[in-house]
């Protein structure tokens, strides 16, 4: 019988893709709502079961799923040191935002990753693609294939980073109680670990979303009245 592989990450590879993926890790995602704004205030997203199923449909059928396609291939890219590729990935990725909010969101995530790095491990940050047209998905893959991070561990980190994102800007906008943002979030483990074993096998040609009126939501906030949140 074939054991499993060792998926263990040594000390140091743990405690670079907790500080990667923690809210103290200055890439901004505080600034940013995903379009939720709009979305509480229309009334589509008003309690902890609604945010669950919005989470839910962006997860499996959104950005969440794009963003983790494009993370899976800008690592594979980084372990191969195939430049040529990872610039490609980066590409595409921008070019499939929906929306001007959904770039602004990504590629000043992306920049911000790609600074906070280059900052305090110049060595990793240059595996990454130049800034001008990196999204954060891609440069979090990026950077933990040249770190040695296994896919699978840096898929659920970068998920649960986006997640957090997302559901921290619901409990300040809804507004909900910790505890239920607590709840949606550990609510969301299965889909975390499907989506992480879906996309981690998928083509970069499986990219792609459903989510439409999550796309509105996030071209709407471009025109609300009173806005929190950058996005």
């Amino acid at each position: 019988m074939t054991s499993a592989p060792d998926r263990t990450l040594e000390p140091a590879a743990l405690w670079r893709l907790l500080l990667w993926s923690s809210p103290a890790f200055p890439v901004g995602a505080f600034s940013h709502a995903h379009g939720l704004e709009w979305s509480v205030e229309a009334g589509e997203v008003s309690d902890a079961a609604s945010l669950l199923a919005w989470m839910e449909d962006l997860l499996q059928h959104g950005s969440g799923w794009s963003d983790a396609v494009f993370l899976a291939h800008a690592h594979r890219a980084a372990v191969a040191r195939d430049g040529k590729a990872l610039a490609a990935i980066a590409s595409l990725s921008a070019a499939f935002a929906p929306s001007l909010e959904r770039q602004v969101e990504q590629l000043a995530q992306g920049a911000a990753f790609a600074r906070a790095l280059a900052a305090a491990w110049p060595a990793i940050a240059e595996a990454l693609p130049p800034p001008e047209r990196l999204t954060y998905a891609v440069a979090f893959g990026a950077a933990a294939g040249a770190a040695g991070i296994a896919l699978d561990n840096a898929l659920t980190a970068h998920l649960q980073a986006f997640a957090g994102m997302v559901v921290s800007a619901a409990v300040r906008l809804v507004p909900l109680g910790q505890s239920d943002g607590l709840r949606v979030l550990a609510a969301l483990e299965r889909s975390v670990a499907a989506l992480t074993a879906s996309a981690g096998e998928a083509a970069i040609e499986d990219a792609g979303g459903a989510c439409f009126r999550a796309d509105i939501a996030s071209m709407a906030h471009e025109t609300q009245y009173t806005r929190l949140f950058r996005t």
